[in-house]
């Protein structure tokens, strides 16, 4: 985002209306069907193998038997540490808590895991995960599943310099941006705004690709779209996201996005 002069840019903010109907957008009650997403990222310290085949055959199939779907990337470029990324659709808050109780009493799993519990103990598979609970954006209320031609996903973080800002970046999405990302090739997976997480306050998006020159190419459309030249100058989107992230991930094998 281009960056002004703070003491211009607060006296140019004052005077548009378009910032108190982004204000008033906030304060609406969150419309039904908005899905909840957990993203896990594992930082591995031990056997791959072992915690892939507990994902796979464990934990991911204990939360399909409760309807719930499940993504598994690795970073698609090699890193010194390994890491896992898992991404959990839930309908609703309501099912993530339920979920998060329930699993517990699911005698399959319990059985199932055991051993693996059992021999992680004393040699932890990960050094630890952390978690992200996103909403859904009102522009892409679920998840949309990508073509089966898939190699590449694409996880960015946006992180602003308050909760005020970060209302701002949500509302550029929801507004504009995910309409350039359509035109150029920029195919969404799925938008959230952290509810709780480690980085806050923060969005984060998944999107995907055929491969790396066709995500490489999409990305150079969106920069020089005019739609694009015109809405990242707005004064009511200066200053949402000072700083971001991208990961380029895999998808594993046994991932079901």
């Amino acid at each position: 985002m281009q960056r002004r002069h703070f003491m211009k840019l607060t006296g140019m903010l004052a005077t548009l209306p378009a910032i108190k109907g982004i204000a008033a957008t906030s304060e609406k009650p969150a419309p039904s069907g908005k899905q909840l997403y957990e993203w896990r990222i594992y930082t591995l310290e031990g056997d791959a193998d072992g915690l892939d085949g507990f994902f796979r055959d464990t934990l991911i199939p204990a939360y399909n038997r409760k309807k719930i779907k499940a993504g598994a990337f690795v970073p698609y470029k090699k890193e010194e540490k390994e890491r896992r990324l898992l991404l959990f659709i839930y309908p609703d808050i309501t099912t993530y808590h339920q979920v998060k109780r329930t699993i517990w009493d699911d005698t399959v799993f319990r059985k199932a895991a055991q051993p693996y519990f059992d021999k992680t103990a004393p040699n932890p598979a990960y050094f630890n995960f952390e978690s992200f609970l996103c909403e859904a954006f009102d522009k892409v209320p679920s998840l949309l599943m990508p073509d089966k031609n898939r190699t590449l996903f694409e996880l960015r973080t946006y992180h602003s310099p308050n909760e005020e800002a970060n209302q701002r970046k949500v509302a550029m999405f929801n507004k504009d941006e995910i309409d350039v990302f359509d035109k150029v090739g920029i195919n969404s997976v799925c938008y959230g705004e952290v509810l709780a997480g480690p980085i806050m306050p923060a969005v984060m998006y998944l999107t995907w690709y055929k491969d790396e020159p066709t995500r490489n190419a999409a990305w150079d459309k969106f920069r020089a779209h005019p739609d694009w030249q015109r809405i990242k100058n707005l004064p009511e989107y200066a200053y949402t996201a000072t700083r971001n992230t991208s990961l380029l991930l895999s998808p594993l094998p046994y991932s079901q996005i």
